[in-house]
């Protein structure tokens, strides 16, 4: 990562994941183009067009058998009351037709099932199609991130990146998953409802859509309250999500500078203004479906008073009245349901539409289709007139040249900012010059794909990078197809040898995601065993001992002469005592090579490099 980039800090606002879904009166996060990125997300359902039309068709042949239920019960209802009606007015020999009620039973028991049966269908292969549609985006997403450069991720935080590919499309899987299909259903069973209902009485369905309207104020009335105490919410749970974060990060510094009653008082702080908020919220929100209930209880009794009146008039069957009823009380849950899936979609499609973004990104320069290849790389390297800047405007490295033969050492020196992290970064093509060429070995890098360009290169950082695994396996990761023997004859170069037999697990021992069960200096000596391994015909070093004891330090340095033995070789160097022995210092100042020489050459010159030097060696001193 390149030392001249601002880094940027995590937006402590946005900690509410994705997932949690938006609830109702919640501000959901909304897609700047919501049809665009909707249709292009539909583009990844097309070539599923056979399956998504096998669920709309179990959709609708599960829902209809699931609807025409209750006026089947009906006629159950309306026969066992027939029965007690002619009985109540003295009809001898009266007997009720259970044969027939049995037979109802067995009708609705048969439709339960088959209902059933195409609603698991219908399950069945939308999860398949969901998992497949995700699955291609995922690898969509995945080749992307391969075909980035590395400004991309200089620009972003890692949690960012990550929260896109993770998160956002989790919650496209989720919606695709659950929301789609229930969305289908909750049409489909509204339309159902509505035909059931106008076939029994087309008055009485009048009536209960006449409360809708009653419906869309109140729910619009409530949620507009309640919005900005949920966005209340959703801040101070940034805050202090945020709080707890730095808090439990930096914990030893708090309680080293003794601050944890003020870090204390800060968290109580945040959370009461979280517990007012998110009770208001709740309360207002929580409001919503007492009110609804109370509307739907009002069309109920409307309902039921003027299907009495029918059933006085014998115009309805009582069964048809019980069957309405039925109807009327799941009229509005599928109403519901469409509005909270509604709200859902808002929030899928602005998950989308961040993918989406990733994919949009401009890509690293293409290869070039005809690429050469060096069979035997000896490190002889070229700056030639070579510019480069990060910003349009911002000049860094300007007119630079540099000619590097093989085997030597080049230092690079200068203060935080000066260039010397971006000039590896141009000779690994992780970012492209403005203006002029590099070449290795007389060969323009542009010339090279990308993947042989690196395989001459072999790095050792500052900053280790070792992954979740076996000591063995990374350092193995250094060269493929590498034997047992060339492991352990790496690691003895590297003096990592002795310190990992030590191990109880020897070279078998399991390195966690951290590799905090090493100390620094050990992972340090495995990534030089590594880049060993890898037989490299340049070597970039970013001295890696100053985080480490002076014994350490002893080793590593040994490790890393090793490592550069007949080797070219350009160490980022920030103790000036370690490059004294450097065949050539390159002294950078703002992007510019303002001097270069050998350690003597550069303190007889007493210009910026022995002020440097002399800076270090008297506050060492001191």
């Amino acid at each position: 990562m390149s030392e001249e980039r601002k880094d940027k800090q995590t937006d402590k606002g946005q900690n509410r994941g994705p997932l949690a879904g938006p609830r109702m009166g919640m501000p959901v996060e909304k897609a700047k183009d919501f049809k665009g990125t909707l249709r292009r997300l539909l583009g990844y359902l097309k070539p599923h067009k056979i399956q998504l039309i096998i669920v709309l068709l179990m959709s609708v042949l599960s829902t209809m058998f699931s609807i025409v239920s209750p006026k089947i019960m009906g006629k159950a209802i309306t026969k066992i009351f027939e029965g007690v009606m002619l009985r109540l007015k003295g009809v001898q020999g009266v007997q009720i037709d259970f044969d027939y009620i049995l037979q109802i039973i067995l009708i609705l028991a048969v439709l339960y099932l088959i209902s059933a049966f195409f609603g698991y269908i219908q399950q069945f292969v939308m999860a398949g199609v969901a998992q497949k549609t995700v699955y291609d985006l995922r690898n969509d997403i995945n080749e992307k991130l391969y075909r980035l450069p590395l400004k991309y991720f200089d620009s972003r935080t890692h949690g960012e990146i990550l929260s896109r590919v993770t998160n956002d499309v989790d919650n496209i899987a989720t919606t695709l998953q659950q929301s789609m299909t229930q969305l289908i259903t909750s049409i489909i069973t509204l339309l159902g409802i509505i035909i059931m209902m106008l076939s029994i009485s087309p008055i009485m369905t009048l009536i209960l859509i006449m409360t809708l309207p009653l419906y869309v104020i109140v729910t619009k009335a409530i949620a507009t309250r309640s919005q900005k105490h949920f966005a209340a919410q959703q801040k101070a749970l940034g805050e202090l999500n945020g709080h707890v974060e730095e808090m439990y990060t930096g914990h030893k510094i708090v309680k080293a500078f003794g601050h944890e009653e003020k870090t204390i008082e800060k968290f109580n702080t945040i959370n009461e203004k979280l517990y007012a908020s998110g009770r208001r919220a709740q309360f207002i929100s929580g409001i919503i479906m007492p009110v609804m209930e109370f509307i739907n209880n009002i069309g109920y009794v409307f309902v039921s008073v003027v299907g009495g009146i029918f059933v006085t008039q014998q115009t309805l069957a009582i069964g048809d009245v019980q069957a309405f009823i039925q109807y009327s009380r799941q009229f509005t849950h599928p109403i519901t349901q469409a509005a909270n899936i509604a709200n859902i979609l808002q929030s899928t499609i602005a998950s989308a539409e961040r993918v989406f973004e990733i994919l949009d990104e401009k890509e690293e320069i293409p290869e070039s289709t005809t690429s050469k290849t060096i069979p035997d790389p000896r490190g002889e390297v070229k700056f030639q007139n070579v510019k480069f800047s990060y910003q349009e405007d911002v000049p860094l490295i300007e007119d630079l040249n540099i000619d590097v033969q093989q085997g030597q050492t080049v230092a690079i020196v200068g203060p935080t900012g000066a260039g010397k992290t971006t000039l590896v970064n141009l000779l690994m093509r992780f970012y492209e010059t403005n203006e002029g060429i590099i070449t290795v070995d007389g060969v323009n890098i542009k010339d090279l794909k990308r993947k042989d360009l690196r395989s001459i290169f072999g790095m050792v950082l500052q900053e280790t990078w070792l992954f979740n695994g076996t000591i063995r396996d990374n350092i193995a990761y250094g060269q493929e197809g590498a034997t047992e023997e060339d492991v352990f004859g790496a690691a003895k170069a590297a003096n990592a040898d002795h310190f990992i037999r030590t191990l109880p697990e020897g070279y078998n021992t399991i390195l966690n995601e951290e590799a905090s069960n090493i100390s620094q200096g050990q992972k340090q000596l495995i990534t030089i065993a590594r880049a060993l391994l890898a037989d490299p015909a340049v070597l970039i070093l970013d001295e890696a001992t100053s985080s480490v004891d002076t014994r350490t330090e002893f080793y590593i340095q040994k490790a890393m002469t090793e490592l550069m033995k007949g080797r070219t070789s350009f160490v980022i160097a920030h103790r000036l005592s370690t490059i004294r022995n450097a065949d050539l210092i390159l002294v950078m100042n703002n992007g510019t090579i303002i001097e270069k020489g050998n350690h003597d050459e550069l303190l007889a010159q007493d210009g910026f490099y022995a002020d440097l030097y002399n800076s270090q060696f008297l506050n060492k001193a001191g």
